[in-house]
């Protein structure tokens, strides 16, 4: 998958030096090395083109990073995050250039993983967008995974995003609209944001040569209310930072009313409101949401040209739920091996240093 996690890690990459070249690796690789992916490699490459902190990528990027690698992209070093990323046999993939000294880590995201979301859409419990629920269920199916409270990898075990306001500004532009600006707003739930939501937010800044996107992002028991299911997925913090660091985003409102009323419209000087081609569900007292933009013939329909929905990402992991769930194990393992063996070395330090004092 690509998620907040992955675009918090390429804004702290980015922050290291000025000029940010992300690898990508191919279904196979992956399929290889780590278990099935969720999203295809072109719906991967479309989505981390789309984070704002990127400045290329490279197609097919090999697993294994080596020196070669950083010099035929004169790169002067790479960088990953404090997790530990190994191959099938359990090497570390960056075993060589960190002996060279180009190696540089960042800080991993807590509260979210691949795995966990994965367990997320495996179980698609529904209350997980409540407040006020009992996690028992939730956490007796992630035990399944190894990741009980008996012990587990701290790098994909199940916890819960806690949003911050420095996270936020982190994530934010920082910028104005200008004079001149066309404001376009968009409201949604941009649920596990993929490439989709990536399109449609492209073909709506085309709108205009100067776009300035406002997004609305509804509360959880909103989306719940329309979207029904187990939805969402995310909860509004996450989609938060997901929306935030598409490069195509100027701004972002969270729990922004479901109506966009005229007083809405006004506030923020609104001259453009969008949607996508997905159903417009009424609002609670049957009303359309849209009346206002439309009362003032404001309102654009913008195909983003591709079928892909939270639906479909939700079917190809229960479709693939045994390969998945092996996936998250066999992770689990790897990265469980690796924490007991780090322990063990840091034992035999401890004892060595015990010995040259002695």
């Amino acid at each position: 998958m690509v998620h907040y996690g992955h675009s918090n890690q390429l804004r702290q990459a980015k922050a290291m030096g000025d000029y940010l070249i992300v690898g990508v690796h191919t279904d196979g690789e992956i399929s290889q090395h780590k278990g099935p992916p969720v999203f295809t490699q072109a719906e991967r490459y479309k989505m981390v083109r789309a984070i704002k902190w990127v400045d290329e990528i490279v197609e097919g990027a090999p697993y294994v990073t080596t020196l070669e690698t950083l010099d035929k992209y004169t790169s002067d070093f790479c960088i990953h995050g404090d997790d530990i990323t190994l191959t099938v046999d359990g090497k570390d993939t960056y075993a060589e250039v960190k002996r060279e000294g180009r190696y540089r880590e960042c800080r991993r995201t807590q509260g979210v993983s691949t795995t966990d979301l994965v367990g997320r859409m495996l179980l698609m419990t529904k209350t997980h967008h409540s407040n006020n629920i009992d996690n028992s269920d939730y956490q007796q199916h992630t035990d399944n995974f190894g990741k009980g409270p008996k012990g587990h990898s701290p790098w994909t075990g199940v916890s819960q995003f806690l949003q911050t306001s420095q996270k936020i500004i982190q994530f934010a532009s920082g910028q104005e609209a200008q004079p001149g600006d066309t404001i376009i707003y968009v409201a949604g739930a941009f649920d596990l944001f993929q490439y989709r939501p990536c399109d449609f937010l492209e073909a709506v800044s085309r709108l205009s040569d100067k776009p300035y996107v406002i997004v609305g992002l509804h509360f959880d028991q909103e989306v719940n209310r329309y979207k029904g299911k187990n939805y969402p997925i995310m909860n509004v913090h996450e989609e938060t930072l997901s929306v935030l660091a598409c490069r195509y985003v100027s701004e972002v409102v969270i729990g922004a009313p479901y109506a966009v009323t005229r007083e809405l419209l006004d506030h923020f000087k609104v001259d453009l409101v969008c949607h996508g081609k997905t159903e417009v569900h009424p609002d609670k007292d049957g009303s359309d949401p849209y009346a206002g933009a439309r009362k003032k013939g404001i309102l654009h329909t913008v195909d983003s040209m591709n079928s892909l929905t939270t639906d479909s990402i939700v079917q190809r992991i229960i479709k693939n739920r045994l390969l998945f769930e092996a996936r998250n194990q066999k992770k689990e393992a790897k990265e469980m091996a690796v924490i007991q063996a780090m322990k063990r070395r840091e034992e035999e330090k401890g004892k060595e240093r015990a010995q040259a004092v002695l």
